[in-house]
């Protein structure tokens, strides 16, 4: 059989030479930057209400942050190294970084002038941001107040000279500089000599301070009008107090960003301690990206550029607001006229029936839980139900990330202390959370609770739960599948699927995997499901090479995937071997992007889209025809905590799993899958040369929101007796003698094997 590399010849005519060789490829960081600025794009949105706009821009800066302190780090290190390796598309460390700092530069002039735009628009709603010339008196009385109780005493002023050196500056800290002179100079000296001084703003301070609501302050239509000063702004207002002596000449900020990434040593004795050091040198990390305020003077600038040891090619001057992403500060609950409508979340009526026992629905049948129109209180609730139920002897759980009150975490704690065996893999390794999972492994070991902390150069991202029951007629295993992670706060705003399912088959594989990660035992032998590293890329390459075969014997082929990334060269170059042979191949990719579609003679049929919108789409989903085309009841469906990155194929513990019950097959397949790729309100279409374009109305082609449609509609699976008769038109097509809501059975034994 010949290989991917044989069907993509590098001189193939029919191939524009741009796209052949190293240039079917587009680069990872770029296409990254490419999403940010989608997610920028939509602050631009007049669909949207103004303080969801300012969001979308708070995000697109923050993620800019968070890729300075991760991805250009390690950029920058493998320059410093001299490492020669290039990436996928032919580039070296050093030509990247320069493409990213073109392209950041321009997506930052652009976030600024959004900035602008909002906070006119913002002011004209009653939103302000004030600055020193519009304070009143009672304003500044306040103020002042506010200053000497709340601020000042955490304020440290630093003057720079050669007994006060520059100090230094933590990761996102803000500071003020300042040029002063003496406020009576000496009669000795000509001409006041300056002096340099330094306010580092405290971490721990807000951004932008709130003023008090006056009552007789109100907008026409009644509405409080809402006031912020920024945190600098204030300190400038009362400057004199701390430096009474001097007078301001100029001032201006900067903002530093540190490399925050943690290199796991292989051959670490104890990782929870290896973690608790790292973390304290992550504050340490050398300085990645220096923002500039423009009113700073020039050679202020260039003390700060010399003193944190930065060439220009790290320095970004700005003429607007340094850390766009405090700006999220501002979104305020009492004007509900500027933010998303609210909307119920559902929980699933199927569990309603079955009196809220979560066990119970679920061994009646398999059950999908869409997240966050139906509630991420059902996981709670399985759990919870799992600790007080007697029956029960067993729990184990992964977590990778968490919210600060967990309810995973409580009910974990809850069933140790009934003395039943539970074992939690805890990821520490999950970045910028690893704090915060040494903190729960410590309170989980407290309670009893058997912690694991799975491979040390593997990160552990499936996301399984496990309840094992004591029954009439033996033990039967509950399981629960996700593609997010267990946390009730993002639950709110990710698009993720929660699979519970009794099947013992997919009991047995879960098993395999935790005993993977707790025993090292590879899980060679799965039944149903696939796990990483490896078992899913195999599956994948199965199945898209087993598409090219029913395209080339001319039978009905169809590939349609969902994710959040595709970097992986193997699977990208299968895909377009199955394109060359004809399959028609649907990707739904919210972030990164590597591959190329609609090149000529390459992927002249795969489309790709992105959707950016209200909630993040975090959903893995990958549907296969089995040569009936798509969608089809008869398709392979799967979803999965894992992207199509080498790192979620090749260096994580990652699962996926069929999905066979042929109500959830059909939500998954025919509701999910189909919204998506008929939403044309938050969609963008992925260019050749790696851009987007936001997808507009053809001429009679109906607005169609996928977010809109699942906060009014209910899911095919999670309906009960309550919804069966007025079940809202679906998206699906109709498929002759399709699943019926009352087919509990088990599925065909065919439907039910994984085929090679």
């Amino acid at each position: 059989m010949m290989s991917i590399a044989e069907k993509l010849p590098s001189d193939d005519a029919a191939i524009p030479q741009d796209y052949r060789g190293y240039g079917r490829f587009y680069n990872r960081e770029l296409s990254w930057l490419q999403f940010n600025r989608r997610v920028m794009e939509e602050a631009e949105n007049p669909n949207h209400p103004l303080l969801e706009r300012l969001r979308f821009l708070a995000i697109s800066a923050s993620n800019l942050d968070e890729f300075y302190i991760v991805r250009v780090a390690g950029l920058r290190e493998h320059i410093a190294e001299g490492i020669a390796t290039v990436s996928q598309d032919g580039l070296t460390a050093k030509e990247q970084l320069a493409r990213i700092n073109d392209m950041v530069a321009d997506i930052s002039r652009a976030q600024h002038e959004q900035w602008q735009t909002l906070k006119d628009a913002l002011d004209e709603a009653g939103v302000h941001v004030l600055g020193p010339d519009e304070i009143t008196k009672a304003d500044r009385d306040w103020l002042e107040d506010f200053f000497q109780k709340q601020l000042f005493p955490t304020l440290t002023p630093i003057a720079v000279d050669p007994a006060h050196p520059f100090p230094f500056i933590p990761n996102f800290g803000l500071t003020l500089g300042l040029e002063l002179t003496e406020k009576t100079p000496r009669s000795d000296v000509p001409k006041p000599e300056k002096m340099y001084a330094l306010i580092p703003m405290p971490s721990g301070l807000q951004r932008f301070i709130r003023l008090p609501v006056s009552k007789d302050d109100t907008m026409p239509n009644g509405r409080p009008r809402v006031r912020f000063i920024r945190s600098e702004t204030l300190v400038s207002l009362f400057v004199d107090q701390l430096f009474p002596d001097h007078v301001v000449e100029s001032q201006g900020a900067f903002r530093v960003l540190r490399d925050s990434d943690i290199e796991v040593q292989e051959k670490a004795e104890d990782l929870v301690r290896l973690f608790e050091t790292a973390l304290k040198k992550r504050r340490l990390g050398s300085v990645i990206r220096l923002g500039i305020e423009a009113a700073m003077p020039e050679d202020f600038r260039n003390m700060v550029i010399n003193a944190l040891e930065v060439d220009e090619t790290q320095v970004f001057t700005h003429k607007g607001l340094l850390g766009l992403a405090d700006a999220k500060e501002m979104i305020v609950d009492d004007r509900p006229d500027l933010l998303f409508a609210p909307f119920t979340i559902r929980f699933p009526e199927r569990i309603r029936d079955y009196g809220g026992d979560c066990l119970a629905a679920i061994k009646a049948k398999d059950i999908i839980v869409h997240h966050p129109y139906e509630s991420f209180d059902v996981v709670s609730q399985f759990l919870k139900q799992a600790a007080a139920d007697p029956d029960v002897i067993a729990i184990k759980w992964t977590l990778y990330r968490t919210s600060k009150q967990s309810p995973i975490v409580e009910a974990l704690i809850a069933a140790a202390e009934a003395e039943k065996e539970v074992t939690a893999v805890i990821e520490i390794k999950a970045r910028f959370d690893e704090k915060a999972n040494i903190g729960w492994a410590k309170d989980l070991e407290s309670a009893g609770v058997r912690v694991v902390f799975g491979f040390l150069e593997l990160k552990t991202h499936a996301k399984l739960g496990q309840v094992v029951r004591r029954e009439p007629g033996g033990v039967r295993t509950y399981c629960h599948i996700g593609t997010g992670n267990y946390h009730p706060v993002t639950a709110k705003i990710y698009t993720d699927l929660s699979f519970f399912t009794a099947d013992p088959a997919i009991g047995r594989d879960v098993s395999r995997i935790f005993n993977y990660v707790t025993g090292y035992a590879k899980p060679r032998d799965l039944e149903l499901m696939s796990a990483s590293p490896g078992g899913i890329k195999d599956c994948i390459l199965d199945h898209i090479a087993r598409e090219a075969e029913h395209a080339r014997a001319g039978r009905p082929a169809a590939i349609w995937m969902k994710m959040n990334a595709l970097v992986d060269s193997d699977i990208i170059d299968a895909l377009y071997a199955a394109s060359r042979d004809g399959v028609p191949i649907e990707l739904i990719v919210r972030g990164i992007c590597c591959l190329r579609p609609q090149v000529p003679g390459l992927s002249e049929n795969i489309r790709v889209k992105s959707i950016v919108g209200r909630f993040l789409e975090h959903a893995r989903i990958y549907c296969f025809g089995d040569g009936h085309g798509l969608p089809s009841t008869k398709a392979r469906v799967y979803i999965s905590s894992a992207d199509m990155m080498p790192r979620n194929l090749e260096r994580r513990v990652e699962a996926m799993a069929p999905i066979l019950n042929p109500t959830v097959h059909e939500q998954v397949l025919g509701q999910i899958m189909l919204a998506n790729l008929k939403d044309n309100q938050q969609s963008w279409e992925i260019l050749p040369d790696g851009t987007s374009r936001r997808i507009e109305l053809a001429d009679g082609e109906e607005p169609f929101n996928a977010h809109q449609y699942f906060i009014n509609n209910p899911s095919l699976s999670g309906r009960g007796e309550s919804l069966r008769k007025n079940f809202p038109p679906r998206v699906s097509i109709t498929w002759g003698n399709g699943p019926d809501e009352d087919d509990a059975g088990e599925p065909p034994k065919k439907a039910r094997q994984r085929q090679k």
